[in-house]
């Protein structure tokens, strides 16, 4: 499946995931008061989230007990969300809430008759509060069943701003000054982008954004649906722009070698460590939060970031990730279940987890101040502005076989691509191929 969570999970690797499935399900109940309208009523919850995301949604969840007295419990899912809830369907014992970070892995629960849509007052809310594109991408068949409570901001660079003034660049405002920027950069003795190849995902990030910004978020849809072949000149042209990248050694640190032997963790290091290689990273707000945990910096100061720049006469691009939550039918307490969505669907659920840190919420009623710091409140003002613009993360939305899968299809075909930048009309011909194959057209 795609890759395991939209923020710092990224960044804890394997061993914190493995660690997470070792968790027992009692551990860190939110704790009812007596009394309620669901006491005596226990809703489950599983999704991906470890370490500090699962620490602050449980807090989410002890509001939800506060208010209605059922007693809560979070199970990690792990990475593959859909074998883990196939599994508990089948053993008798389904969560009531699915926390599912891929469209393409609702529209599979969708598809298998797993999910009960919405109720009227949850959608009835988040029609108020959200913007038309995030029900969109929660509905299958035209069934409303996936309510978007987290999101990610994927169009976002990160740098150190200490390399910025000592090359006398600004912030960037078009692609050609990202790469006019990142060669004075490298001149003045600190390569511009610390490039993660060695997560394929990444890769395909920097795709999408060009790739919208430049084709449009139409084309950007036919793509997605795979109603637009990948030898579509569009692509060769985003892939083309792409490589002005890939093929500067002055731009990727290290050269395309290091590039693909780097992690997203490692990227970050490189950029915001203790002995820093590049000067920019890019990908999503959640890069703040690796480099304020990991390396002491503090957004906003010493980690700064920019809107991913628009290309040539496009819009500057707003490509997002996101988590919705579903009910399964087959659960015990189904109807408690979207008690706690019609609870996510408010700002008062979103701003428990905004003031923790960490995240940012779709939610346009969200109260600004309730962010943690002013970087999280730009990336979400931002998010939020974008309205109906926004587009999810395209290889979320593919097959798994395609879009998230680690050596195979186009995670490989992207690296292969940074190694070798030279044909774009051969790398789309081969994204071509995987996608018919997994796509079955």
């Amino acid at each position: 499946m795609r890759r395991p969570s939209l923020t710092t999970l990224r960044a804890t690797g394997a061993l914190t995931a493995a660690l997470a499935l070792a968790l027992t399900a009692c551990g860190g109940d939110a704790d009812p008061k007596s009394g309620g309208e669901l006491a005596g009523t226990t809703v489950t919850v599983a999704g991906v989230w470890t370490g500090g995301e699962q620490k602050n949604f449980k807090k989410v969840l002890d509001a939800f007990s506060a208010k209605t007295g059922a007693k809560t419990v979070f199970v990690p899912s792990g990475d593959n969300v859909s074998t883990f809830v196939g599994s508990k369907i089948e053993g008798g014992n389904a969560p009531e809430v699915v926390l599912v970070p891929q469209v393409g892995v609702l529209r599979q629960f969708a598809e298998a008759g797993w999910l009960t849509p919405l109720s009227e007052k949850t959608a009835t809310t988040a029609a108020g509060n959200l913007a038309p594109v995030w029900k969109e991408y929660g509905t299958v068949d035209g069934a409303y069943y996936g309510l978007y409570f987290k999101a990610a901001h994927k169009s976002t660079v990160w740098y150190a701003p200490d390399a910025l003034e000592q090359a006398g660049v600004a912030e960037p405002k078009s692609w050609d000054e990202l790469l006019a920027s990142g060669r004075t950069l490298a001149d003045s003795g600190r390569p511009a982008f610390a490039v993660a190849g060695e997560d394929g995902w990444t890769l395909t990030d920097w795709f999408e954004n060009v790739y919208l910004s430049q084709a449009g978020p139409e084309k950007y849809d036919l793509l997605a649906r795979h109603e637009l072949k990948w030898t579509d000149p569009s692509v060769v042209t985003a892939l083309t722009t792409l490589a002005e990248v890939f093929e500067d050694e002055r731009l990727v640190a290290g050269g395309a070698a290091e590039a693909l032997r780097t992690d997203f963790p490692g990227s970050v290091e490189k950029v915001f460590g203790p002995e820093p290689k590049a000067a920019l990273v890019y990908e999503g707000d959640f890069v703040g939060g690796v480099a304020r945990d990991e390396f002491g910096r503090k957004p906003g100061e010493d980690a700064k970031f920019f809107p991913f720049p628009p290309v040539g006469s496009g819009e500057a691009p707003v490509v997002s990730g996101g988590d919705a939550a579903v009910v399964l039918k087959d659960a015990k307490n189904a109807d408690a279940g979207m008690r706690l969505l019609e609870f996510l669907a408010t700002p008062e659920a979103a701003e428990v987890w905004a003031g923790a840190g960490g995240f940012l919420s779709p939610n346009k009623d969200v109260k600004p101040e309730a962010y943690a710091d002013d970087t999280a409140r730009a990336t979400a003002a931002s998010l939020v502005a974008a309205g109906d613009t926004v587009r999810f993360d395209m290889s979320d939305q593919a097959p798994a076989a395609f879009g998230g899968t680690k050596g195979a299809g186009e995670w490989k075909l992207l690296q292969d691509f940074l190694r070798d930048p030279s044909d774009p009309k051969r790398t789309a011909a081969a994204l071509e191929a995987a996608a018919a194959k997994a796509y079955g057209n």
